[in-house]
């Protein structure tokens, strides 16, 4: 009869059950006598999607985008639970009636609106963005949005959503962060690259998720990727 050794049936466990990308601590037998047992706690499932140019808006500007009482209809349902890419899109001018069409209106509806570009987008349009994270509009232009049923202008609020992660309570604890921190991104690719500095974003529903835009998604051939992982 084979005998394993200790350091065999943890490394063997480890390699079976981190393929299944699950959080959390597992006790196993070290031994087939089963008198001692190992903590194991395996990587979470790492999600990194690229987050095209959208927007958000309030109910009231939906109104008049759209006409009083419109609601959101959902188009597709985002990674995160409760988010959605709606139906409903409108026009972005910038300065000298530079556009944009067929902006993808994100919802639920908030209580700001805010438009996220990329700095390839936000160039075309004539307009020159901070980046900022979520709600942050200090020092950003503002645009015209232009729907079926009206226009809206807005004094500021067009911002390069600086790039971060989702996180919930486990994955915080996983990575040693908590809200607010900030970790590395490393992508393997054919353009392999770190992206430093993603801010971390931490709620309790929250699923484990990298928002990149698309510059920094074409820049690292994110859809080739063979490989990414978080660290400090």
């Amino acid at each position: 009869m084979m005998t394993l050794d200790r350091g065999t049936v943890e490394r063997l466990v480890r390699q079976a059950l981190t393929k299944r990308n699950v959080v959390g601590t597992l006790r196993v037998p070290l031994l087939p006598d089963g008198t001692r047992s190992v903590p194991i706690t395996l990587a979470p499932k790492l999600v990194v999607n690229i987050s095209a140019r959208h927007c958000h808006v309030t109910q009231e500007d939906l109104e008049k985008l759209f006409g009083k009482g419109h609601q959101l209809k959902p188009q597709k349902w985002l990674y995160q639970d409760g988010f959605f890419a709606a139906e409903e899109a409108v026009t972005i001018i910038g300065p000298r009636q530079r556009m944009i069409p067929n902006l993808r209106i994100l919802g639920p509806c908030r209580d700001h609106s805010q438009v996220e570009l990329a700095f390839t987008d936000a160039i075309s349009l004539g307009l020159d963005v901070p980046v900022r994270k979520s709600g942050d509009h200090r020092d950003s232009p503002g645009c015209y949005l232009m729907g079926p049923a009206g226009m809206i202008e807005l004094k500021r609020g067009v911002i390069r959503h600086e790039r971060h992660v989702h996180m919930g309570p486990k994955d915080c604890d996983y990575y040693g962060v908590k809200d607010g921190d900030r970790l590395h991104l490393r992508v393997k690719s054919s353009c392999s690259a770190v992206l430093e500095d993603l801010l971390v974003r931490m709620t309790p529903a929250s699923k484990l998720e990298v928002h990149i835009d698309t510059d920094e998604g074409n820049a690292v051939d994110l859809p080739h990727a063979s490989k990414c992982e978080l660290f400090k």
